[in-house]
């Protein structure tokens, strides 16, 4: 409220001055008080405190408290209301663009940033308790940690209990890799399908074509949660291009000699040296290491008659192997 000034007596609207108060307990106690004691608090009059005595003209009555709290409280109350009024005018105008405003947050929230792996393991375990139909992976690498394979043995042994079908891709290295093949035999039922290929490109989980997880750094301690259904869409295609060119994992191997004398893991090798990538590069994408890549050169080299690196890459190019279709 604003303060009001009396000449030399300055005035809150909200509370009375020293003087005012014990004048006006004066007046409540005696029943009246006399016009003249109350020139030093001009505010008991302008507050409707205290009223003429209609029998004595020098004398002032009070008003009783609660008619005087209500004489100050009605002009309150009624802007009080007013303002209620005019707040519920502005919401409502404001409620359209409230609509799009929350469906703009449901879209900003459709992709979150998971930093660390506490949390985006818990995110990774939240996702899979509530998978109902189908989850699609696709495991890089050859050789995975035993930790590793635990915690996601752990994650998953719940989910085909239930019933939900597991689809998952490894690179062909993964067939040779004790661990992975231990975790696979300990999941494996009607529910869970495995196929391996060469070469993938990075981490990939989905769940009922709801949520998928990417990593974004190369140490995975950063992934992304995605719950925009045309970015998941778009990753189940990804994967499915990638399921149809796989080979089941109890079907004939991809290092066993196919007709041309070349083994299907070979003809990705030759791929990659026509290329030009290096054999660490080799490995890295076909999830082996340095040493098992350059075997299967020798090995290469060797069903091609090829007697130096040079001459491989020549042979490789005029041998037509590339040309079969995987």
């Amino acid at each position: 409220m604003k303060n009001r000034t009396h000449g030399a007596h300055p005035h809150s609207a909200t509370e009375l001055c020293e003087e005012g108060s014990r004048l006006y307990l004066t007046a409540l106690r005696a029943g009246r008080i006399a016009r003249s004691d109350v020139d030093a608090a001009p505010c008991l009059m302008e507050f409707a405190l205290l009223h003429p005595d209609p029998d004595d003209a020098n004398w002032l009555r009070p008003a009783l408290p609660s008619v005087a709290l209500a004489q100050r409280l009605n002009p309150i109350e009624r802007e009080i209301s007013e303002r209620r009024r005019l707040a519920a005018e502005l919401v409502e105008s404001f409620e359209p663009f409230m609509a799009v405003s929350a469906q703009a947050a449901t879209d900003t929230n459709a992709i979150t940033v998971l930093e660390g792996f506490d949390r985006i393991n818990a995110a990774l375990d939240l996702a899979t308790s509530q998978c109902q139909s189908e989850m699609l992976t696709v495991q890089p690498g050859g050789r995975r940690l035993e930790e590793t394979l635990a915690k996601g043995l752990e994650r998953d042994r719940p989910l085909v209990e239930r019933g939900v079908t597991v689809r998952t891709l490894y690179q062909h290295t993964a067939r040779h890799n004790p661990q992975t093949l231990a975790y696979v035999e300990q999941t494996s039922n009607g529910k869970v399908e495995i196929r391996t290929i060469d070469e993938l490109v990075e981490r990939l989980i989905i769940c009922d074509e709801t949520v998928a997880f990417i990593p974004t750094r190369n140490d995975h301690r950063i992934a992304l949660e995605l719950r925009n259904p045309g970015l998941v869409r778009y990753l189940i295609k990804v994967f499915e291009f990638m399921w149809n060119r796989a080979v089941p994992l109890n079907a004939g191997g991809p290092y066993e000699t196919s007709l041309d004398g070349i083994s299907e893991i070979q003809h990705s090798i030759a791929k990659l040296l026509i290329e030009g990538h290096v054999d660490e590069a080799i490995a890295r994408r076909l999830g082996m290491n340095v040493r098992t890549c350059r075997a299967h050169i020798a090995k290469l080299a060797t069903a091609l008659g090829s007697g130096s690196r040079a001459q491989l890459g020549y042979l490789i190019a005029q041998s037509g192997i590339l040309d079969r279709e995987n």
